[in-house]
């Protein structure tokens, strides 16, 4: 163990062929480590954390979530009202619509109106939000990877947040809703990676002890987004929604392009990778080191196929051990549920006969206070009893909306929401412990997907329920309960260190109690 550190005597040295840095002539012992994991958390946890960098990185979800729930608003069919005394109150698609009945306000305002879609099948209604899903959907597959491999939790970050910017820019463009659709899913696809990079990045920039605070964060970022977006679309709501996306675009195309110059890449990964070098100068920018330290002596048990670089040699580690496939299925029909649930929620607020904009805001509230619970109470709560009580209580809560109405619909509404969101929160810190930092990024990819895949299938249900609220309300809440049982299917994790290897992982589990073979 190191003394207690004092301000340097002496400046930072350089780095040496045998990928030593000396950082204080004047200390001439060399101290040795373990496992990626131990060397890091030797600095991160003996300084004070640069929380600059997760950050920064977090920030994305501010984007990630106005991106996501922008269509509730652009979408949303505009009020009309009648102007003659034969015009039927219930729909005005029978009517001509320069003579009896006319929109309550600009036809610009949303793309019902603006493409003349107000008599078209709710299909056609859905069909952009369902688009962007499951742009998603593929994009989570297509992208996992990418992170874990090739480009690095940086690169894939900037990457993903500079093309679902610039889609979303021309979005604003659409002549029809055939290109809305088409730009909508291509938004989708690059932003299925943004929040897991963001998420992953973040969380690896700072020592185990301040990881659920800073990945808390991420929730808090995607919160402010979501509470952005009812306020963004109430001072445009005079004017078309093509600015509304303009508003909610501009800014993160810039802010990709300030990440690109400014953000550091995960040091784990670097180091996992062999870019010892690249992590030593991004760990002397991160923390003020001071002691000489030899990478040259790491011992860290890697096979071949945790040194490979090819684009799927995370899905291959995956697919190769049975107690990951376990996990990792485990954990994908937690989110599915999770996700349908998540974003059927916010689309389903025009059923409840209250203001869209103060519904949406009231939703986004719930969404904070959960963060801000998370935040303060994610190292104490054991992962596993707390989601099963969390989602069958949303469940429960889905299932009676189907029977009532009026404000307590929308209260009752709102605890189920809090209830999925946290279950949400929670769900992606339990991934970042349950899998090794070789597969971490693929892994909560796959979980984004699979959480998408149920957003993808809610646009639809919502359509349907506009008639039947059971077939909304209802599903949501008996395919949560369900799913939320194959929470007991996943071990413990809170408190436990994160592994950096497949090998690692498998070691911890050994000693844990949980004996596996090797080849399994």
């Amino acid at each position: 163990m190191a003394n207690a550190y004092s301000p340097p005597s002496a400046p930072a040295g350089e780095i040496t062929g045998s990928h030593s840095v000396e950082i204080n002539k004047n200390l001439n012992k060399t101290t040795e480590f373990n496992s990626i994991d131990d060397v890091l958390e030797r600095y991160m946890s003996a300084s004070t954390p640069n929380l600059l960098f997760p950050f920064l990185a977090s920030l994305t979800w501010i984007f990630d979530s106005q991106q996501n729930f922008v269509n509730v608003f652009s979408d949303n069919p505009p009020p009309w009202h009648c102007t003659s005394s034969t015009c039927d109150f219930t729909t005005p698609c029978n009517l001509p619509s320069n003579t009896s009945w006319s929109f309550s306000k600009p036809r610009k305002i949303s793309i019902i109106s603006d493409f003349s879609l107000e008599c078209s099948s709710p299909v056609l209604h859905a069909l952009p939000a369902s688009s962007f899903y499951a742009g998603c959907l593929v994009g989570g597959i297509s992208l996992a990877t990418l992170a874990d491999s090739r480009l690095g939790r940086k690169n894939s970050l900037v990457f993903s947040s500079f093309i679902m910017s610039l889609t979303a820019v021309l979005t604003a463009f659409s002549p029809n809703l055939a290109v809305y659709a088409v730009l909508r899913f291509a938004c989708g696809f690059a932003r299925a990676n943004v929040g897991t990079s963001a998420f992953v990045l973040s969380s690896e920039l700072v020592s185990r002890r301040h990881r659920n605070r800073v990945s808390i964060l991420t929730f808090i970022f995607s919160t402010t987004g979501f509470l952005s977006l009812p306020a963004i679309a109430f001072l445009n709501r005079a004017y078309s929604w093509r600015v509304l996306y303009l508003y909610t675009s501009i800014p993160s195309l810039f802010y990709s392009i300030f990440l690109h110059f400014f953000m550091m890449e995960s040091p784990r990964w670097l180091l996992l990778k062999d870019k010892t070098k690249e992590a030593i100068e991004t760990l002397k920018k991160l923390l003020p080191l001071i002691e000489t330290v030899s990478f040259s002596d790491l011992a860290v048990t890697r096979s071949d196929k945790t040194e490979s670089s090819d684009l799927f040699s995370a899905a291959r580690m995956l697919w190769e051990k049975r107690w990951a496939l376990r996990r990792l299925g485990s954990i994908m029909i937690v989110s599915f549920g999770v996700g349908m649930m998540y974003y059927g929620m916010p689309f389903n607020l025009g059923s409840l006969d209250a203001n869209l904009y103060i519904s949406v805001a009231l939703n986004a509230a719930a969404e904070l206070l959960s963060a801000f619970i998370v935040f303060f109470l994610a190292s104490a709560v054991s992962r596993r009893r707390s989601m099963v009580v969390l989602m069958v209580v949303s469940g429960g809560c889905s299932l009676a909306c189907t029977a009532i109405g009026g404000w307590l619909a929308v209260a009752v509404e709102l605890v189920a929401f809090f209830g999925v969101y946290t279950s949400l929160s929670l769900v992606m810190i339990y991934n970042v412990e349950l899998f090794p930092t070789c597969v971490r990024n693929s892994a909560l990819a796959v979980l984004r997907t699979a959480v998408v895949l149920g957003g993808v299938a809610a646009p639809a249900l919502v359509a349907a329920g506009r008639r039947r609220k059971f077939l909304s309300f209802g599903v949501f809440g008996i395919v949560i309960i369900f799913c939320g049982l194959f929470i007991v299917f996943l071990p413990e994790t809170r408190g436990r260190a994160l592994s950096d290897t497949m090998e690692e992982e498998e070691h911890k589990m050994i000693h844990g109690g949980n004996i596996i073979s090797s080849s399994s």
